[in-house]
């Protein structure tokens, strides 16, 4: 069960992520709001739940951790590539 809750967030995280970076009305692509958003979840979720001292479960601290993690996460990306995560124009 905690797999999905952290897949789910981790979605929802990534969309977050998107809909911060994206330009005009694309729509969210999913597959890069996956991937975005499980890798902000475990860098920022986990690190600001220990910090906070809540370990490994689901608490608001862990949630909001996620979302700036995915943000952080699809800034970096941006930086590097030049574009957003799920932007699939060419430059």
């Amino acid at each position: 069960m905690l797999i999905i809750a952290i897949i789910l967030v981790g979605m929802l995280a990534g969309a977050a992520a998107q809909l911060v970076f994206r330009s005009g009305k694309r729509p969210i692509d999913w597959t890069a709001a996956i991937v975005t958003g499980l890798i902000g979840s475990f860098v920022g979720g986990m690190l600001i739940s220990l910090l906070f001292g809540d370990g490994l479960n689901i608490r608001p601290s862990g949630l909001i951790g996620s979302i700036i993690g995915a943000i952080v996460v699809a800034g970096v990306y941006k930086l590097a590539t030049g574009r957003a995560p799920g932007d699939r124009s060419r430059r």
